[in-house]
């Protein structure tokens, strides 16, 4: 009887070792940015935490400028490879959903983060991208009283996070008539596009009074009007990076009157899906209650902060030490993920 219990005993111990040990696949399909390059750091970071608590994972990353279709067979590879959960930042709102549907069927944990996706037994863990972009246009447009004209510098176009972004700005100055949009350009995210195309619109339109703009763009956005050096110098959104903060600083010492704010884009969201993934892998269920989104699939991450007026010298002095590229962040712990479930 005593060895019939000591092996019961070591066959629980092996099975809970193997149900603490998982291999995580991420699908990258964008790498020119910064953003993406602290996501993957961010996960990289916290699955070596898991892996100190007793939690072992095996991260295998895809990561590549690729189209849908070289998105698609990042997925497949990780299904292929057998992984036990797949977090994606997907190209596309819906036409990666077969490839994760085909995931799930294959009992694989998939969570979609930074974009929302409507693909079955799919959960998204993101900020409110919609709600993240009226935040700062209704700033700009009460900061303006209302009225003025300007120019808006948007991410790519038909991008899940650029839609819901660009829907909630057109909300926001839906309720402003006295603002005019005279100009919108895509930046790509890209600081260097977005320099360009924000040249050429202060080159070809006098006296704009503001500047909307996204994350990934600001440092190329406001280099280009402070080259411009226009008699109007407007006022604009930012982004919550190291450097746009210190060219933040920059312009404010030659423009005195100049304001700007700049809401927080966690790319530590990458990091707050395995968090959930891992929850599920465990055997836990969410709780569908605290689902929201468009697809009712969604879990909401807070947004962790914003930069403004009032707390901007402080937000420079903790930040000034970082690299240029450094976003400001946020990761939600275990404890919070395991918040989310029943």
């Amino acid at each position: 009887m005593k060895k019939v219990i000591q092996l019961l005993l070591l066959s629980l111990v092996l099975s809970f070792a193997a149900a603490q040990s998982y291999t995580i696949g991420v699908s990258n399909g964008f790498i020119s940015s910064e953003w993406r390059t602290q996501m993957l750091k961010n996960m990289e970071e916290v699955a070596a935490e898991l892996s100190e608590q007793g939690i072992e994972i095996d991260l295998v990353v895809e990561s590549a400028n690729v189209d849908v279709q070289g998105q698609i067979q990042q997925i497949q590879n990780l299904i292929n490879r057998g992984v036990d959960a797949i977090i994606v930042n997907p190209n596309d709102q819906n036409a990666l959903n077969l490839a994760f549907e085909e995931a799930v069927d294959e009992g694989i944990v998939v969570i979609a983060v930074d974009q929302e996706v409507s693909a079955e037994g799919v959960y998204n863990v993101a900020i409110n991208q919609k709600e993240w972009a009226k935040e700062s246009a209704n700033w700009l447009a009460e900061t303006l009283g209302g009225e003025g004209d300007i120019i808006l510098i948007e991410g790519f176009v038909g991008h899940p996070a650029n839609e819901a972004r660009m829907e909630g700005v057109e909300e926001v100055l839906a309720e402003y008539p006295g603002i005019n949009v005279v100009g919108r350009e895509s930046g790509a995210w890209d600081q260097a596009t977005a320099q360009q195309v924000t040249s050429d619109l202060f080159a070809s339109i006098p006296n704009i009074d503001a500047v909307w703009t996204q994350d990934g763009m600001a440092q190329g956005v406001w280099t280009a009007i402070r080259t411009a050096n226009p008699e109007n110098f407007p006022i604009g959104t930012g982004e919550a990076i190291a450097g746009y903060l210190k060219l933040w600083n920059d312009i404010s010492a030659e423009q005195p009157d100049f304001q700007s704010y700049a809401v927080m884009n966690p790319p530590g969201q990458g990091a707050s899906g395995l968090r959930v993934a891992v929850e599920l892998l465990q055997g836990k269920e969410i709780d569908e209650s605290q689902l929201e989104g468009p697809f009712g699939n969604t879990i909401y991450v807070p947004i962790p902060g914003r930069v403004n007026s009032d707390n901007f010298a402080e937000m420079l002095e903790m930040n000034a030490e970082q690299p240029d590229t450094y976003v400001l962040d946020g990761i939600i712990s275990q404890e919070d993920a395991a918040g989310y479930m029943q």
